[in-house]
Order: structure tokens, then sequence, then C-alpha cells
């Protein structure tokens, strides 16, 4: 027979910790012998390891309380269920690793193959690296705040660049961040781009994002807020397509 603090020490536990377990009814309280002293057994040993297991596995302790009057196979069948919880925190504990490492990277979450793809074609076709990075974090948040129709932007805006005349205009609005916003240039690329535009989709409406989002305005304000020749090239396009 061995002390409390000889439990604890074995089992690796504090003796708060016994005490606490012994509170909340986990571990019965053994009697006290002759001193005075409560004295503890092999079977209490083997039970605060078990307690101390499961409360370690993110089990809750009103939870073990009730696993002590479970049969073998309703024991068996709480371990196993026990295990599948923790598989899927393990696995959502590693997804949550991976966004960490790749917010680290500068990528802060994850995109569609088909548009890391897509942003590498950027970089071969010409796109500055400032285009490509901007890209990259508005698909982001278009990604983030709307799954469900990002992708048909994303694929709208790939199937345009697919076209060499269309992606000149796009090459061409990357260009012009740095021109002087009353450039005579920012106002005859912003009659092509209408002119573009209006051709493609025809009286009909670009896709786009639910009217009630405020993201499209956060998006834009973004890229305008980045040159005064594109807020300028934005005032214009916007004039023309709705006069």
């Amino acid at each position: 027979m061995i002390t409390i603090g000889q439990l604890a020490r074995y089992v690796g536990v504090s003796i708060k910790t016994v005490r606490v377990y012994h509170d909340k009814g986990l571990l019965p309280e053994p009697d006290r012998d002759a001193s005075g002293y409560r004295r503890y057994g092999a079977d209490d040993a083997i039970a605060l390891i078990k307690i101390r297991t499961l409360a370690e596995a993110g089990v809750p302790l009103a939870r073990i309380r009730d696993l002590r009057s479970a049969t073998d196979e309703e024991f068996q069948r709480a371990l196993s269920e026990i295990d599948r919880d923790l598989t899927a925190r393990v696995r959502t504990l590693r997804e949550a690793q991976g966004r960490l490492r790749r917010l680290a990277a500068g990528h802060p979450a994850p995109l569609p193959t088909e548009v890391g793809t897509h942003l590498e074609a950027l970089a071969r076709w010409g796109f500055t690296p400032r285009w490509v990075d901007l890209q990259r974090d508005l698909w982001v948040l278009v990604f983030a705040s709307h799954p469900d129709r990002a992708i048909t932007l994303f694929r709208d805006q790939a199937e345009t660049l697919a076209d060499p005349e269309l992606r000149q205009l796009f090459l061409d609005y990357d260009q012009a961040h740095d021109l002087d916003a009353d450039d005579p240039r920012i106002d005859a690329l912003a009659g092509r781009i209408t002119e573009a535009t209006r051709k493609r989709y025809g009286t009909g409406e670009p896709p786009q994002l639910d009217t009630a989002s405020e993201i499209p305005a956060l998006i834009q304000g973004t890229v305008n807020a980045s040159s005064p020749a594109w807020r300028r090239l934005d005032t214009l396009i916007r004039a023309h397509l709705n006069p």
C-alpha cells in the first residue's frame, strides 16, 4: 500500500490532481489506516493511469466518470469513438499547421490548383511580379469569402487571358501602373477596354458576386489605391460602361 504522494509520483500527476479526481467522483477515496493516512493499492494506480490517459486525450472528466461503470464492451466502444475523434483532431491540427506554414511563406490561404497554374502563366506572359502578387491576394480573398462563386469568376478571367488580344489589354493595364494619371494613354486604354468588354459580353453582365457583397468594391479599392493611374482608369471605364 502506498500514500497519495507516492501514487501521484508513480503515475505522473500531482497530488492536487488526484484530489480533484476524488472530488469529481472519478477515483474512489480509500479508507484511512490506523495512522490516519489514506493508502492506495495497485488497482488504484491502474485506475488513475486510465483516468490520466483519457484526460490527456481530451476526454471530459464527466465522460470519464461515466465510463467507470461501463461494461468492457461499452468501454471498448467508447475508446474506439475517442480514437476517431482524436484522428479528426489530428487532421484538423495538421491542416492548421499547413495554413500557418503557407502564411509564413507569404501565401495566406490555399488556392485551387488551376488558379496556381494560372498565376504561374501570368509571369510567363510578361506580367510584373507586382501584378501576379496582387492577383494572388485578390483571388485568396474571393475564394475565402465566396467559395460558391469564385471558380466561375476565375474561369471567366482565365478564358479572357487565353485570348492574346484581350491578354494584351491586361498587360497594358499592368504597365499603366506607373503612368501619370492625366497621361492620354490612360484615356485610350480605357476606351479599348470598354470596347472589348462590350464585345465579349454584349448587353449582358460579366460574371460577378452577389450585388450585396462588399468584396468587389474592396478589391477595386485595393487596386485603385496602389496607383493614381489605375484609379483614373477604373473611373473612365465605369463612366463608359454606365453612361
